[in-house]
């Protein structure tokens, strides 16, 4: 209590030593400062009194010190957190309180870290595209529709997420094949929308996103602010729903019997259709994004990426024969989908042919 009254009236609070990271992308070192710390503060405060007596040079990013900007990312103690959410009453009062920058990312300046790659990620992500027949304004969505893809919507794009997933953070090579949970968990908003007309979400958030590649730790889920259920809510299911549509024998049946799953995917810019991968008997074949088409021009159009303004034919009839029977070929072709992504004819990071890297309107004038 009388340290409260005291702090109250204007004194002075107790000293404490921190351990800041100074130093820029050519190295750095740790340093320690003792700073005054005050009942109610949280990281940043301390960091910003630091720049106001100490260190008057030390680089830290912030905007609106409320845990909604998600700019102050650092790791703290060696955990990803926000500065302005990290209450200095969680710390002991003789601990030394370690901030450092976000390990995945490259270093600018001190806590300041270069986090384009997650821009680039975004602008490989497509859109959401709504029906061309339903008018701005006329969207109608049931309230169930809209609380499945909600939660996804409170992303503050703070990228601890992206900066604790170790796909990325112990192996810089995967960082071109990968997009990370943030936008894994957009795609599968975008897959849940009931308007959005780009119904192969799963099929590019598999292929060209590297959702293989996430092993579902959770440690994601474990940072977010926003208290996002990002491996339960958005990975898993949408890791399901690409295995049942490759594996599972009853939606391998409809496929085949109601013709799904079987549309060529071209490239989505005139740049890299010159670049398209061509099927190689040396290989043993390479990835296809066709859906397991029977059509060799289909197969091979397949390697240059998604196309995602081609047209889905409606469902047809199954191929009977004239006694109105399904063959018999059709329930035992070898090839049920596209090849698994963790088989032998894929290796990661994926080769630059099989990624779409281009934005849809990226060779445009402006």
């Amino acid at each position: 209590m009388a340290d409260s009254t005291s702090q109250a009236a204007g004194e002075p609070g107790a000293k404490r030593q921190f351990r800041i990271w100074r130093g820029d992308e050519t190295g750095g070192e740790l340093q320690d400062y003792m700073v005054e710390v005050n009942e109610g503060e949280v990281v940043l405060d301390v960091i910003h009194r630091l720049q106001a007596t100490d260190a008057p040079d030390l680089a830290c990013r912030w905007n609106c010190k409320a845990g909604k900007c998600g700019s102050c990312s650092m790791e703290i103690n060696g955990k990803p957190r926000l500065g302005c959410m990290t209450r200095m009453s969680t710390f002991a009062e003789d601990e030394t309180v370690t901030v450092t920058p976000l390990r995945t990312f490259p270093v600018i300046r001190d806590l300041v870290t270069d986090v384009s790659f997650n821009y680039e990620k975004a602008r490989e992500t497509p859109a959401f595209a709504p029906p061309a027949d339903v008018a701005p304004g006329d969207y109608r969505m049931q309230q169930v529709d809209v609380e499945r893809s909600q939660e996804f919507r409170k992303c503050i794009e703070c990228f601890l997420c992206q900066t604790v997933c170790h796909v990325i953070r112990d192996h810089e090579e995967n960082k071109q094949a990968f997009a990370g949970p943030r936008y894994f968990i957009r795609a599968a908003e975008l897959d849940m929308h009931p308007l959005d007309t780009k119904t192969d979400r799963k099929e590019h958030a598999s292929t060209e996103q590297g959702l293989g590649l996430c092993n579902i730790t959770k440690c994601c889920t474990e940072v977010c602010p926003e208290h996002i259920k990002i491996t339960d809510n958005g990975i898993i299911p949408m890791k399901e729903r690409v295995v049942d549509r490759r594996y599972d024998p009853l939606v391998w049946l409809g496929s085949k019997i109601f013709r799904r799953g079987q549309t060529p995917q071209t490239s989505v810019t005139t740049a890299r259709q010159g670049s398209a991968a061509t099927p190689s008997t040396s290989r043993g074949g390479v990835h296809s994004h066709a859906g397991g088409s029977h059509d060799q021009r289909a197969e091979s159009q397949a390697q240059s990426g998604v196309n995602w303004q081609r047209e889905v034919p409606h469902p047809t009839a199954p191929a009977v024969d004239d006694r109105g029977r399904l063959p018999l070929t059709e329930l035992t072709f070898d090839r049920a989908a596209a090849p698994s992504p963790f088989g032998d004819d894929v290796t990661f990071p994926l080769p630059p042919e099989h990624l779409n890297f281009a934005h849809p309107e990226q060779d445009s004038k402006h």
